[in-house]
């Protein structure tokens, strides 16, 4: 954006639709709040400033705006009378000459691109406004327009027959010139029959003005709102398809797409394979060459080059799996670092701790890091070898190349090169099945008599 530009997002709507205690805009699509997603196209349209208006005691959506945009100033809407009204809840935005676009935190498709081409529309107006042309029009206000020029913005209600025949209908996002912006919005009163404050009464007084209004247009999946958990479904399954075409478009090749569900956030590098039904949940970075295996669910998670996970893992925050490592069936790793090569290729728990180059973890091994209180760190070294069904009970280190006897409950250091045993002599006791029979049947027969 050239002109200097602020972004206010309006967010105080509640969303009763939702049948939720969280906030509209609070609620999730591609493991991303929907404000996020606004917040975060905002950003990268390259807006100057940016401000919330939210609801009054929402400071859980204060809280999610600070985490995502720690710049962003908060407003409060004290009274719901109108999105006029809710834009001069944040007044001191129009005083600062900047350009302003107006959005909305429910409408989480919108694209950086569209915000850009919508404040372009001010070069040539005082106020642009942004379009589409929805498959059934019915309830959309619409967008008048007489010799290429946006007259105005009707509401449905109050449409003659013809403008209802109009299908360019309007989205709710505008942008007004920073030139004339405080004086528009101040202009609206109650021009319309619900006694409200419509931002789109910004079009009728710009006109009054001598001002002139323009049109962008925009597809209507990309500024479809959310008002209900319906919406909220088909609002995430839109983005799956854009986030699966833009990872195998970067060279990531996914087996089953449409059974793949990606985070807003995940990462992959080139040559990348993902087989069917993986969930992929926020902070997951994938690297080249690397492969994930059906049934698997990553969050929070950095695969390395070459790496393998899965089939049937899981991958909790905090996880690093190195170059060439793998990680297989019915693993579950949090907190932990796979060092080159390492591999736990089924049925473990490695948790809090680290594993080092070139280590082999057995199956059924579990590092026991909670003892009801806090976490602990398991430490195994380079090369070491842990057999299968042995149980690590930090804070313990296994050193370099050493290695656990199967069946182990380890709760010492184990030295470099060492081996540890930690269980007891088997014993046998030929016959004794026989004897307990015997015993179970005496019993039996004493409590029938009894």
């Amino acid at each position: 954006m050239a002109a200097k530009t602020a972004i206010v997002v309006l967010a105080a709507g509640e969303g009763t639709r939702m049948v939720s205690a969280v906030p509209k805009v609070l609620h999730r699509v591609g493991g991303r709040p929907l404000i996020a997603h606004v917040l975060e196209a905002a950003k990268s349209a390259g807006a100057d400033k940016i401000a919330v208006v939210i609801g009054p005691g929402r400071d859980d959506v204060a809280a999610e705006v600070k985490r995502i945009a720690p710049g962003a100033r908060i407003f409060v809407q004290r009274e719901r009378r109108g999105t006029a009204h809710a834009l001069l809840a944040a007044h001191t935005m129009l005083t600062t000459g900047h350009d302003i676009i107006v959005m909305f935190g429910d409408t989480p498709l919108v694209r950086a691109e569209t915000l850009r081409a919508l404040r372009d529309g001010l070069n040539e107006a005082a106020v642009s406004v942004l379009g589409f042309r929805p498959a059934n029009p019915a309830g959309y206000g619409r967008l008048v327009i007489a010799n290429g020029r946006l007259t105005a913005i009707r509401e449905e209600r109050e449409s003659s027959e013809a403008e209802r025949a109009i299908t360019l209908c309007n989205a709710g996002v505008m942008a007004l010139s920073g030139k004339h912006a405080l004086d528009i919005v101040r202009a609206i009163g109650n021009r319309n029959t619900k006694q409200e404050f419509y931002l789109s009464d910004a079009v009728a007084i710009a006109a009054e003005k001598g001002l002139a209004a323009a049109a962008r247009e925009a597809p209507e999946e990309e500024v479809m709102g959310i008002n209900d958990r319906k919406q909220l479904a088909e609002a995430d399954a839109i983005l799956q398809k854009r986030l699966r075409e833009s990872a195998m478009a970067s060279g990531a090749t996914l087996v089953a797409p449409d059974t793949v569900y990606l985070a807003a956030d995940t990462k992959f590098g080139r040559d990348v394979t993902v087989e069917p039904y993986v969930v992929f949940g926020p902070g997951v970075v994938i690297e080249d060459k690397a492969t994930i295996r059906s049934f698997s669910h990553l969050e929070g998670a950095h695969v390395a080059v070459g790496a393998t996970v899965g089939p049937f893992a899981r991958l909790r925050p905090g996880t690093v799996i190195g170059e060439g490592a793998r990680v297989g069936n019915f693993v579950e790793v949090k907190a932990a670092k796979f060092g080159k090569g390492a591999k736990a290729n089924h049925l473990a728990y490695i948790g809090d701790g680290s594993v080092g180059e070139g280590a082999n973890i057995g199956a059924g091994t579990i590092f026991c890091n909670y003892d009801g209180i806090e976490k602990h760190r398991t430490e195994i070294g380079k090369d070491a070898f842990i057999g299968s069904n042995s149980s690590l009970v930090a804070p313990v280190k296994i050193g370099e190349g050493a290695y656990v006897g199967t069946g182990s409950v380890i709760v010492k250091d184990v030295p470099d090169g060492a081996l540890a045993v930690a269980r007891t002599r088997q014993v046998v006791k030929k016959g004794w099945v026989k004897k307990l029979r015997a015993i179970k049947k005496l019993r039996a027969h004493k409590g029938k008599k009894g």
